[in-house]
């Protein structure tokens, strides 16, 4: 009995420590942000789509926008991305970027028409359609380095090592400071030292992330009159994020006998999950020179079922020789809801002239939440509460038609998610484009520039000075289109 105890204790201290190095509040922030994508003309008008409609993308942010299409039609859109880093660490500037060719959307759109005559009340379409649209790139790269003189990352790993046996340690942590003689015992005792100067090191980081959160729509949308557009969306977003780090200590400080040492992780996280969207577009006011459109959706959360693997490795060189320790794979099965979303839209159109329009969103991000069957996340659901709170999105799109070529511009600003005094997080964009309509095609482009600044930490905040992060990208996009 006391020995099926005991390992029922070590299989569920494994359980804890495999959980406590993966899933954090950071993760559930990740999954819960959703940025604008998709086509070509919806980025390059911001976004701003949720009253205008007839454009693939507002299945996933407006569905009553499918109840405007009057034909059937398919598109394809490619996009090239470009994200930028520069980081300033202890006074020190470093920059790097990545390219990312993707697919940003495709959809096919079918619209049935009613037997109602264009004079007569009622329902004039009902219309379906399927497809995918993207709205996050995960893309990134980031170099950080420079001089630290009040501690090392291995002054957190000696604090945690602190009163546990050679045979208690985490497997993804201090048992490999341990087994690299980073940090040693006393006389074998529970009492450890720290073999890393305090001072005089240089701190280096990159990180490397892949992936993109996407997203499989179907939709049903109808057209009253012409006078009132309804829409649901069933979703099904899919999530693909890799993370590849390198950590490096280095002595500057010749007298020791420590010289560095390296700590690489990797990280795959993958997931699926389902939501229900819907919305409605209504016009007040329709006569010869302007149209007035009013449009509201409401989001539910979405479902998470979320899988990770990671796994890390460190080496330590010393003058007197060199250690490696590699960690066991580590894998769990988690559930993340993210938070729902209210979106309120306007748009105003002038004549055949153009539009402009404009969506405000409202989503609270203190809502997420993890949870496992095996592990109860008391502390991450804690820090989701105590660090994020209520943000404010707003979109504003304009286009002006010259024949069957048109002209677009938008900027969004999404509110940052964290509570006052925790960190910025705000991220806006411009973009522009053009495109070119004919009676059975149309061919539109766009481009979006977004920034974003945001502090990072390489261990406890605590105890560390941030790392200011800038972000930039560059986004072009080219969508196909066919009308039949």
């Amino acid at each position: 009995m006391k020995k099926s105890k005991i390992i029922l204790a070590t299989i569920t201290a494994t359980i804890i420590s495999i959980a406590a190095n993966a899933q954090s509040d950071v993760d559930a922030l990740r999954y819960s942000m959703i940025y604008f994508g998709g086509t070509a003309r919806y980025s390059s008008m911001g976004g701003a789509f949720g009253a205008i409609g007839a454009d693939f993308s507002t299945l996933s942010t407006n569905p009553a926008g499918l109840g405007v299409y009057r034909k059937n039609e398919i598109t394809l859109t490619p996009s090239v991305y470009a994200g930028k880093t520069s980081s300033v660490y202890n006074g020190k500037t470093t920059e790097d970027i990545k390219y990312n060719f993707n697919l940003s959307n495709f959809g096919m759109v079918y619209a049935l028409k009613t037997n109602k005559r264009n004079d007569e009340v009622g329902w004039k379409s009902v219309n379906f359609a399927f497809g995918l649209n993207r709205y996050d790139n995960f893309h990134n790269r980031m170099d950080i380095e420079g001089p630290n003189n009040q501690n090392s990352m291995m002054t957190i790993y000696l604090d945690n090592a602190q009163g546990a046996s050679t045979d208690n340690l985490d497997p993804f942590s201090t048992e490999l400071a341990f087994n690299t003689y980073l940090i040693d015992t006393l006389n074998g005792a529970t009492n450890y030292i720290c073999n890393v100067p305090n001072s005089g090191i240089n701190q280096r980081k990159t990180v490397e992330t892949k992936g993109a959160m996407q997203e499989m729509v179907f939709a049903l949308g109808a057209n009253y009159n012409n006078k009132l557009f309804i829409g649901g969306t069933l979703g099904f977003p899919y999530v693909r994020y890799l993370e590849q780090s390198t950590y490096k200590e280095m002595d500057t400080d010749t007298t020791t006998n420590f010289e560095n040492y390296t700590l690489n992780e990797d990280l795959t996280t993958t997931g699926s999950g389902f939501n229900f969207k819907f919305g409605l577009i209504y016009v007040p006011v329709d006569i010869e020179m302007l149209k007035v459109k009013i449009g509201a959706a409401i989001h539910t959360p979405t479902f998470f079922t979320m899988h990770d693997e990671w796994s890390k490795t460190m080496k330590s060189s010393f003058e007197n020789g060199n250690h490696s320790a590699e960690s066991p794979q580590g894998s769990f099965d988690y559930q993340l809801t993210t938070p729902m979303r209210a979106i309120g839209s306007i748009a105003l159109q002038i004549g055949q002239y153009g539009m402009i329009s404009a969506d405000y969103e409202f989503v609270d991000y203190s809502e997420a939440r993890l949870r496992s069957e095996s592990y109860k996340y008391f502390d991450e659901n804690d820090n989701i509460q105590a660090k994020y709170t209520t943000a404010n999105n707003i979109r504003i799109g304009a286009e002006t038609a010259l024949g069957k070529f048109s002209i677009r511009g938008g900027y969004a600003i999404y509110g940052s998610p964290y509570k006052s005094g925790i960190n910025d997080g705000k991220r806006t964009a411009i973009s522009g484009g053009f495109g070119i309509i004919d009676k059975d095609y149309f061919i539109d482009f766009g481009y979006v520039y977004s920034k974003a600044e945001e502090d990072y930490y390489l261990y406890n905040s605590s105890t560390i000075n941030p790392v200011n992060n800038k972000m930039t990208s560059h986004n072009f996009l080219i969508t196909f289109g066919l009308k039949f």
